[in-house]
């Protein structure tokens, strides 16, 4: 059962230059229309009469999103924020949260947050390689951003970081250096975005030219696995990987280079899954002949293992065709935890 909620209030091209080489945001957020303060309200009262019929729903979140929030004016920024404060003070949301950029951080908004009882501030920093952010034209560099995130955390407020993988520029080594650099600065909460090619962004125009060839699909994967882990590791909750699908974002509509997945966090949790296994697998073959396997998963992350259309069932019967190999459930095992076991072992309650 599900325990917590999102009411997401979507704000495009507010506050937002909209210069970085990846971006429209329009797109991105399936919106064209400016948003109002009583519209969010509108938007609010919607979302919390359809929770009414979800029973043992802990924590609904009020999340501002699209743009970069506290580039707004500080005015509009208050206005918002009262509508959304007005329901957590009456016990009908329990978190506000937004996202912003690493430069729309100052002593005076954090002030004005604190105050307006905001509990989540998302730093969308893409990457800690100031000539990826050059490339990017993000605007601001890593420096900005350890500042940022150090007055965040000093104020109180719960930190995310969102990174991008296979931005102009960037290479496994750099995105590797990112995660263990956001590691370092403490987040609770992170995203990781593979870089997406939307139709009418400078990207585009540059993957026609070729002046940007985007990393094929293995390689997306490949480094955001890695990412994820060593953000896992670290202690940080990710809480997202890829971007949403929509009627807008999806392959042959407006993204473009075979860079988007809408399964991106299966293909990447699968991967690890597999690694997971297949080391497992290959020290139980050094010390037994048993050609009789079992795999192993709780509930929630048999998908995992299985792999996103069945991945990694294909790859470990083409691999091992002299073994019988089933992929079965044991819900005494934590999420993403993976077990290999030789069949005589009996374990778990059902068999896929």
């Amino acid at each position: 059962m599900k325990h917590h909620a999102i009411i997401p209030i979507f704000i495009p091209h507010r506050g937002c230059p909209n210069d970085c080489v990846f971006c429209n945001q329009r797109k991105i957020t399936a919106s064209g229309s400016d948003i109002r303060p009583e519209d969010a309200r509108e938007k609010i009262e919607t979302w919390l009469s359809t929770l009414q019929d979800r029973p043992g729903m802990e924590t609904v979140e009020i999340a501002f999103y699209g743009g970069s929030f506290t580039g707004i004016p500080l005015e509009e920024q208050t206005a918002f924020l009262e509508v959304a404060r007005e329901y957590k003070k009456r016990g009908l949301v329990q978190r506000l949260h937004l996202s912003t950029r690493p430069d729309y951080i100052d002593e005076k908004i954090l002030d004005n947050l604190k105050r307006l009882s905001v509990d989540v501030i998302e730093l969308g920093v893409q990457s800690f390689d100031d000539e990826v952010l050059k490339a990017s034209r993000r605007g601001h560099n890593a420096a900005c951003v350890e500042r940022s995130a150090a007055m965040i955390r000093d104020y109180g407020f719960t930190l995310g970081i969102q990174l991008m993988i296979g931005l102009p520029g960037d290479s496994r080594e750099s995105c590797l250096a990112s995660a263990r650099k956001a590691v370092e600065l403490q987040p609770q909460l992170a995203r990781l975005y593979p870089t997406v090619i939307l139709r009418d962004t400078p990207l585009y125009r540059m993957w026609k030219d070729g002046s940007y060839r985007p990393p094929n699909r293995d390689e997306v994967v490949e480094r955001t696995a890695r990412m994820y882990r060593i953000l896992t590791d670290g202690g940080i909750n990710v809480i997202r990987v890829g971007l949403k699908s929509s009627e807008l974002i999806s392959e042959g509509a407006e993204a473009a280079g075979g860079t988007y997945h809408p399964a991106m966090r299966q293909l990447v949790c699968g991967l690890l899954a597999r690694e997971a296994l297949e080391a497992q697998l290959g020290t139980q073959l050094r010390r037994s002949d048993c050609r009789r396997i079992s795999f192993y998963a709780n509930g929630r992350s048999m998908s995992d293992m299985i792999g996103w259309n069945g991945e990694n069932k294909t790859y470990f019967q083409r691999k091992y065709p002299q073994l019988s190999l089933r992929f079965e459930r044991d819900d005494s095992l934590e999420d993403g935890d993976y077990r290999c076991r030789p069949k005589e072992v009996t374990h778990g309650t059902s068999g896929k």
